[in-house]
């Protein structure tokens, strides 16, 4: 049996790893490792004393697909949780548009497009398949569905998801689904109404059963979760040494002993605390990239509400937090609540060096962005400026390959090691924590 197993990262990945773990017989131990003072890692809230609440980080998880599922059965014994339905709206041209949805939507000619959306449809039934092995996510929609859809949506889409640029992002890696659509069915489209392969099972539990009769487009957790874990805060990992049954685990004031390390540390975080003898990952390791997000919440008197999401500027997004999610408004008086997230790829051109801008100057620009996109004159009466460093990877052309050849080199040499969260596969809440599920299976042989 696996004695003790220690998890690197007290963010949402090494939670949900420790989480699973605790339920298996086989592991004696979890020792939970975070070099910080709290645990979530980027899921990160302000409760402010009159009852409202601000995330910092992601917000909405999606209850779609077998990682949504798999999220939602293990949120059901554990959490409390409420829904929304949603709709976007796109800043484009100095213009707010709502984005087109049902049949009717796809058949008209709606701004910012100039063409219905059924005609890329067409041209996604009609392309041949490519033949890369990977491809940036701009070059692929705009093959498939032409470039006016791949300038517009999805180009938003990646700044929302990835604060990032599609012509830069590998397409295999951030939207997996898309890639193996193509390559099983020769058309998204297809692939997405007949499968696109043999992809993981999740039997839905009861909430997640629930999410699909009442049609949620997301949900959020209102209280966190609690498990059979040691959990140890401002606990960094300075070095991680082989020893005769697993790893010494050096701390900036002790060493933990464990069998096997499930490391939800970034990548770039990792690679400093490897031994030499990792020296062959460790280059590959720093090479996955990031950006960094400044994150601005905004508390404005009064109710006012174009549309439930909006997607922003270049290198802005603004999220209408008080419509998703209504019980994080304070109970008492009508407010608006926002969040203006800027930066990401373009964080460097738009603030320069991430470590000079002030919060001041940030704020500024916030609340300048809101005034000149949403006509707000008045200023907010509350507000709250988290600068998140290198907090979302950027998985560029050929990501897959980094990432197989870093597993492969932990495979062939035995290492009781295993890699789990955002710098591998896939950054969204969902994929993170299926990562952690898949993490304690592989460790344990058994379904968890």
């Amino acid at each position: 049996p696996m004695r003790t197993v220690a998890v690197l990262g007290g963010g949402i990945g090494g939670l949900a790893a420790s989480y699973y773990l605790s339920k298996s017989p086989q592991v004696t131990k979890v020792i939970l490792l975070e070099s910080s003072g709290r645990f979530g890692g980027w899921l990160w809230s302000t409760r402010r004393s009159d009852g409202a609440v601000f995330e910092h980080g992601p917000r909405g998880i999606r209850p779609a697909g077998a990682v949504g599922k798999n999220t939602l059965n293990m949120v059901n014994s554990t959490c409390h949780y409420s829904h929304v339905l949603k709709e976007q709206i796109l800043y484009v041209n100095e213009q707010l548009h709502r984005m087109p949805s049902g049949p009717s939507g796809l058949l008209r000619t709606a701004p910012p497009f100039s063409r219905p959306l059924v005609l890329s449809g067409m041209r996604d039934i009609l392309s041949r398949r490519g033949k890369q092995e990977d491809e940036t996510i701009h070059s692929f929609v705009s093959r498939r569905l032409g470039g006016e859809l791949a300038d517009i949506a999805i180009d938003s889409l990646c700044r929302g998801v990835f604060a990032g640029d599609c012509r830069k992002l590998s397409v295999r890696s951030c939207f997996p689904v898309l890639y193996n659509a193509e390559q099983r069915r020769g058309s998204i489209i297809l692939g997405m109404l007949l499968g696109s392969g043999p992809g993981p099972v999740v039997p839905p539990g009861p909430l997640a059963q629930r999410s699909v009769t009442e049609s949620w487009a997301q949900w959020s957790l209102i209280r966190g979760l609690h498990g059979r874990v040691q959990l140890h805060s401002e606990a960094a990992v300075t070095k991680i040494r082989p020893s005769e049954t697993g790893w010494k685990i050096d701390l900036e004031d002790g060493v933990v002993s464990a069998d096997h390390i499930i490391s939800a540390l970034p990548a770039k975080a990792l690679s400093s605390a490897l031994p030499p003898s990792c020296q062959p990952i460790i280059k590959q390791l720093q090479d996955i990239s990031t950006v960094t997000v400044a994150v601005v919440n905004l508390e404005y008197e009064g109710l006012w509400s174009p549309g439930s999401f909006l997607r922003g500027s270049r290198s802005a997004r603004v999220v209408y937090d008080s419509v998703p999610f209504p019980e994080h408004n304070r109970p008492e008086g009508h407010t608006t609540r926002l969040t203006v997230m800027m930066g990401g790829a373009w964080f460097q051109e738009v603030f320069g060096d991430p470590e000079s801008v002030t919060e001041d100057d940030l704020l500024a620009r916030a609340t300048e962005g809101v005034q000149k996109h949403l006509g707000v004159t008045s200023a907010p009466s509350w507000s709250r400026v988290v600068l998140q460093r290198d907090c979302i990877p950027q998985y560029y052309l050929g990501h897959f390959q980094r990432v197989e050849s870093i597993r492969s080199f932990i495979k062939k040499n035995n290492l009781p090691l295993s890699l789990i969260g955002s710098s591998y596969d896939g950054v969204s809440v969902n994929d993170v924590i299926f990562g952690g599920r898949n993490a304690a299976e592989e460790l344990l042989g058994s379904v968890v």
